[in-house]
């Protein structure tokens, strides 16, 4: 077996957008003391800077939940890369264009290949997959099924969503797909999704979610395979499925952002609500969970009340938000086509917001200082876990996908290819064709199961080998049951004995709990990159 040594003293396992962003903010951590550093990459593609989700070769189809005037990644120093993504793209910087997944992806390659010249990074690429490190006297040691790496001073890993256990009712789905034939598969890669669309002409298909990759999803079976939408109405090409039944928990779709960048400002927070917003997050740390999610997201009742009597809607902010606090999606009673059809006219202005909607809208756009508030300091486990538990709630409005995505959704329900009413949790059963979904006392049998739900970011669960050897030697802890890891602020994992090892880091979902508002491209060039690297300055001296 090989084993390499050398003069790097960084290693970065996994070179995705986070990955990206770390090295981002090493780079211009280094520029101001005056070091310069040898890193080490490992990862098995190619390319580097887009990861998985945002490939350049991923189908067209699957595209950004966030308009370019609202992608705010640029480099922590410009230095480092002078092109932002709207140059990049050629459109103006206040565009409500909602840009192709891959295209962020090629953008983000670029942005990797402007790194190979800085003059503080030695940049070297290793494309093996790493199983297991441990450390010695000497430092980290890095091991692959072909070779040895190392010592290494400083180990940072960004996994991204990596491999875990299904879930019951997945894992289920999987033994019968194998034992019969029938096509279960992830919503991505898209193209590989796109690939099986070819041959699910006049078949039933279910998808599992009525999230945002529901739509790329839908996109797949429609645009993907030769159909197209004109003049609101949907033009089949005659290769699409036979019925489309997409569902979910509760299931409602999720609503759609504000129409254009003049919606969108109707919804902006003032300067001195957000203050107010931050000092609540300061008075909420140490206190019980309860008082702390009173005290964190009382600030939403101003903004809100204020923006609905703007907008002439109806509503008490301070009773939807006591609602909202102790059961979500209470007061929330349309069925899926309604809630669909009310999304659609709040996001377009052609309807007054609800409470529900108008604190979502504030909410998203306070995302960047929950994400500083919510470890600096950090909360108690159990604290984090209900402020957490809100802020995901409370997607079905901050996250929502572009209108037109919704849009096009009524429109294939109109035009009856999709149908919502099995989306409400049915029951489901495993048959010899497939799966049959029973709702409302109506029943289907469906040939074909797309599965668009993310996993959960719960260690406990991990498959991937890195990981779950890191778990398995006490060197990974979670924040609490059903959570990520814990790190301290700066990425360095806390192990069982609650210590950490000094260099050994983590960054991104699999540690949410330790942070907040993870599943975000802003996230990845955030305030935590610019820790992490802090703290390897700090270091290494």
């Amino acid at each position: 077996m090989e084993v390499e040594t050398g003069n790097s003293d960084v290693a970065i396992i996994g070179m995705g957008p986070r990955g990206l962003g770390a090295l981002e903010a090493l780079a211009s951590s280094l520029a101001k003391s005056g070091t310069r550093l040898g890193i080490d990459i490992f990862d098995p593609e190619e390319k580097l800077g887009a990861g998985p989700n945002f490939r350049p070769d991923e189908s067209p189809l699957c595209l950004l939940n966030i308009p370019v005037r609202a992608v705010d990644i640029d480099p922590h120093d410009p230095s480092l890369c002078e092109v932002d993504f709207a140059s990049f793209l050629n459109l103006p910087h206040d565009s409500d264009h909602y840009p192709a997944r891959a295209h962020l992806g090629a953008y983000l390659e670029m942005r990797f290949d402007e790194l190979s010249s800085s003059e503080v990074l030695h940049l070297r690429h290793i494309a093996t997959e790493i199983e297991t490190l441990e450390q010695d006297a000497s430092g980290w040691w890095l091991q692959s099924r072909g070779g040895r790496y190392g010592p290494y001073r400083e180990v940072l890993l960004t996994p991204g969503q990596p491999q875990s256990e299904p879930d019951p009712q997945l894992s289920t789905w999987q033994d019968h797909a194998a034992a019969t034939g029938k096509d279960l598969l992830p919503a991505y890669p898209a193209r590989d999704l796109l690939s099986a669309a070819h041959q699910w002409q006049g078949k039933n298909i279910a998808i599992r979610g009525l999230g945002l990759s529901t739509h790329d999803v839908l996109r797949m079976l429609t645009t993907g395979v030769g159909g197209r939408f004109e003049d609101g109405s949907y033009i089949p090409s005659g290769a699409e499925p036979a019925r489309i039944l997409p569902f979910s928990l509760n299931g409602h779709p999720a609503f759609p952002k504000p129409d254009g960048a003049a919606q969108d400002a109707l919804y902006d927070p003032t300067e001195a609500e957000t203050e107010i917003f931050e000092a609540a997050l300061r008075e909420a740390v140490g206190k019980s969970s309860d008082d702390a999610l009173r005290i964190a997201t009382a600030p939403l009742v101003a903004p809100v009340q204020r923006i609905l009597s703007a907008l002439s809607g109806d509503g008490d902010a301070e009773h939807w938000l006591a609602a909202e606090r102790q059961e979500p999606g209470s007061l929330e009673t349309d069925g899926p086509t309604e809630t669909l059809r009310h999304g659609i006219a709040m996001a377009e202005g052609r309807q007054p917001p609800t409470p529900g909607y108008a604190a979502g809208q504030v909410w998203r756009k306070w995302q960047n200082a929950l994400r500083r508030g919510f470890n600096s300091p950090p909360f108690s486990p159990a604290t984090a876990e209900t402020i957490i538990g809100f802020d995901e709630a409370l997607k079905r409005y901050s996250y929502g996908p572009p209108v037109e995505s919704s849009r096009e959704l009524l429109i294939l329900v109109e035009a009856g290819l999709v149908h919502l009413w099995a989306a409400d949790d049915p029951d489901i059963e495993t048959t010899t064709d497939g799966w049959s979904l029973t709702e409302n006392g109506g029943t289907v049998t469906v040939s074909a199961m797309i599965d668009a739900v993310l996993p959960s970011p719960d260690i406990s669960i991990i498959t991937q080998p890195l990981l779950r050897s890191l778990i398995d030697d006490g060197l990974v802890r979670p924040v609490r049951d059903g959570l990520g890891a814990q790190i301290e602020s700066d990425g360095q994992l806390v192990g069982r004995d609650g210590n950490t090892r000094d260099g050994l880091c983590l960054l991104g979902r699999m540690a949410l709990g330790s942070i907040i508002a993870v599943d975000s491209i802003h996230d990845c060039f955030g305030d935590a990159t610019r820790r992490w690297a802090n703290g390897v300055v700090s270091r290494i001296g």
